[in-house]
């Protein structure tokens, strides 16, 4: 009689996607150090969106500064972030996962769950990875495990370009000792609130009582932080479409925003610039959120629902202006952001 294959899930992540992209279109840049972010000029305000491994090897991260990356990595080669590119190749390379015949659950650009039916799920991965890699000439790393939490943590063991294996058998073997943060799912944040609590490690996490979580972190989050501390799932790989939740923009200011006169004025040109993305996907928005960081780098957010779903601008306009009423006036603003939630399209009368 022939074994009934295991199920697996592999998630697939894509080694330094934005970097590799740019790497791609410019191949006189691979080994050098990369850095890519705002508009490419790191004597401008603005962020890392991702930096090559050879930039990592200078401390630089993602989310930091790009004048700070400069001063790190004087000789890094600094890009503009080309949104449609990156688009265009993360497509590409779905479209190879799902050319495998199996459930593919896209997470973002690029990364992505598969549900395999194998009992050989190394060989499959290394299948994946050299299959993305002619088609793309994008190379990946490609977590096992038998569920989707495991899955995900598995990957950062392999990077870069190779695979590894997280089960419930040597899930505390590999994962036990080491800190709450390596979880996925678990942020510096919650891991300061863990530690506060004398709990620092993923071993320690998943021995401590529901109950004690729950008092702490929240009836709800608190068991799920104990499950991620077992490595315990259940959900299965949905090959379900993404379908967007809502639409956003922001934008940094090269000089701080005190007029704020001209705060509001650029509030509503990034609303009418939302308002067009959530027409585009013919969805009625719902809720509006603000987000202003002031200056030099603290951030307050707020939202509000509509009056009722709509796509008309009036609307918009009135409410996002109106969150302006609760941020503080006497700061300076260095970013401003705003986001439209738009209804489910199971919600949109045919």
């Amino acid at each position: 009689m022939t074994a009934t294959p295991h199920r697996w899930v592999l998630h697939v992540d894509l080694d330094q996607f934005i970097a590799a992209v740019e790497v791609l279109r410019r191949p006189e840049l691979a080994g050098r150090p990369v850095v890519v972010g705002g508009r490419g000029d790191p004597s401008e305000r603005g962020v890392v969106a991702t930096a090559s491994y050879e930039a990592r090897e200078f401390g630089i991260r993602s989310g930091m500064p790009l004048r700070t990356a400069a001063r790190k990595c004087p000789d890094a080669v600094f890009l503009p972030a080309d949104g449609p590119a990156y688009d265009a190749a993360s497509a590409q390379v779905m479209q190879v996962l799902r050319s495998f015949e199996v459930p593919v659950e896209v997470l973002g650009w690029d990364e992505a769950f598969l549900g395999v039916e194998t009992d050989d799920p190394e060989g499959f991965a290394a299948d994946v990875r050299a299959a993305v890699l002619e088609e793309t000439g994008l190379h990946c790393s490609v977590g096992i495990g038998d569920n989707k939490v495991r899955a995900k943590n598995a990957t950062d063991l392999g990077k870069p370009r190779g695979a590894f294996r997280l089960t419930e058998e040597n899930w505390f073997e590999v994962m036990g000792d080491r800190p709450t943060q390596a979880l996925w799912g678990v942020g510096p944040k919650t891991s300061a609130k863990l530690a506060a609590m004398g709990v620092r490690t993923v071993a320690e996490l998943a021995a401590t009582p529901a109950r004690t979580l729950a008092d702490r972190l929240g009836p709800t989050m608190g068991p799920w932080y104990r499950r991620l501390g077992r490595g315990a799932d259940s959900s299965a790989v949905d090959p379900t479409p993404y379908v967007p939740r809502g639409h956003g923009r922001e934008t940094t200011f090269q000089r701080d925003l005190t007029d704020w006169e001209q705060v509001a004025d650029e509030v509503r040109r990034l609303a009418r610039r939302v308002l067009e993305d959530v027409r585009a996907e013919d969805r009625p928005a719902v809720r509006v959120g603000l987000k202003v960081r002031y200056a030099p780098f603290e951030t307050r957010t707020r939202s509000t629902a509509l009056p009722e779903p709509t796509t008309a601008e009036s609307p918009v306009l009135d409410a996002v202006t109106g969150l302006l009423d609760g941020f503080d006036r006497s700061r300076a603003v260095r970013l401003l952001g705003v986001r439209l939630e738009m209804a489910p399209p199971v919600l949109i009368p045919r």
